[in-house]
């Protein structure tokens, strides 16, 4: 396709989750040209996730806001990046994801054809969504031929992030953890309550967790402070850590457990990621177009007739499709999973 010392430059997307995703784009980038330097523009709180991958070279933040055009800011790392790569691959489809590899003079810039961006690419792929059905293979599809990557026949290797064991050993000291085996909790999801299983149901399955011998993290934001504190309320083995920890502390905080139970988010990637064993919980999304990218997962999906709306809130007002997924049905699952490794020793 092009030489190994390819200079490869990639226009990162703008949420947790699709950035990991990401990762197998870059897998595939260095497996099939092992002398090429991948550089990622992308927003400044992804650099302590695109650290724990290897195939990443350089990180270019970006420092526009979410929805901000910032023109001054992308023309001015455009500049910085003028003779600098031979390629760019624009993962957004988005017009201004287009700017600054055009503002660049990047002799090839490929990406999927959106937003009136004629011009700012010289090579734009139809979009068929039909055969890139999954957010990871239209991201890895840009990575290949033309050819190949229309067939959708083709390879989606796993993101693996690196695990610093180090800081988990420095995290389980600051936040006071103990020796139990620990389960992970992500109650939030940035896109909406119709993805969020309910905060009642995440308490009730962390208060039998703990009666069974866990400790129950709770990981994210600030934003789901509130949400941690109402599931732990009771609980002497749960720890509420939403806004207390660093981005690159819930890599190896979610590393370090038996099991985790989320909601389709950024952190389910996350968790994938590290190959520890998966609960994803689907309400109004699509297990099929954004599955976590592990074998090591269980999806809980009623696939009602409703289902998927991709709606932030239930446009029926009853949001069941996460309402009638039960907390029995969650541990049930959960407690087949610890007897059979168990089991096997």
């Amino acid at each position: 396709m092009v030489n190994s010392a390819q200079r490869l430059l990639v226009i990162g997307p703008s949420w947790v989750g699709d950035m990991v995703m990401a990762q197998s784009l870059f897998m595939t980038l260095k497996a099939r040209q092992p002398g090429a330097t991948i550089g990622v523009v992308a927003p400044a709180w992804s650099q302590p996730i695109l650290a724990r991958m290897p195939e990443v070279d350089e990180v270019l933040p970006l420092t526009v806001g979410h929805g901000e055009f910032g023109l001054a800011s992308r023309r001015e790392l455009a500049s910085r990046l003028r003779g600098r790569f031979d390629r760019a691959i624009v993962l957004p489809r988005s017009w201004k994801a287009a700017l600054v590899p055009f503002m660049a003079r990047i002799p090839e810039r490929i990406g999927f054809i959106g937003e009136h961006r004629y011009g700012l690419l010289k090579e734009l792929r139809k979009l068929d969504k039909q055969v890139l059905n999954q957010t990871v293979k239209r991201f890895v599809s840009l990575g290949l031929p033309l050819e190949e990557a229309v067939s959708g026949d083709f390879a989606l290797p796993k993101p693996r992030l690196q695990i610093d064991r180090d800081n988990l050993t420095n995290l389980r000291l600051t936040h006071s953890l103990s020796s139990r085996p620990a389960i992970g909790m992500m109650p939030g999801a940035e896109y909406g309550p119709a993805k969020q299983w309910p905060i009642s149901y995440f308490h009730a399955l962390a208060k039998r967790l703990v009666q069974d011998g866990f400790e129950v993290r709770i990981l994210g934001g600030v934003k789901d402070h509130p949400a941690g504190e109402a599931i732990v309320q009771g609980l002497a083995h749960g720890h509420n850590l939403c806004g207390k920890t660093q981005l690159a502390d819930a890599v190896d905080l979610l590393a370090d457990c038996r099991h985790v139970v989320t909601n389709d988010s950024g952190l389910m990637h996350v968790a994938a990621a590290v190959d520890v064993r998966v609960h994803a919980l689907y309400g109004s999304s699509s297990p099929v177009y954004t599955p976590p990218l592990t074998d090591n997962a269980v999806i809980h999906y009623l696939a009602l007739s409703c289902s998927p709306c991709f709606q932030r809130t239930c446009p029926l007002g009853h949001t069941n499709c996460l309402n009638q997924l039960s907390v029995d049905q969650v541990y049930q699952r959960l407690r087949a999973d610890q007897q059979s490794v168990i089991a096997n020793g």
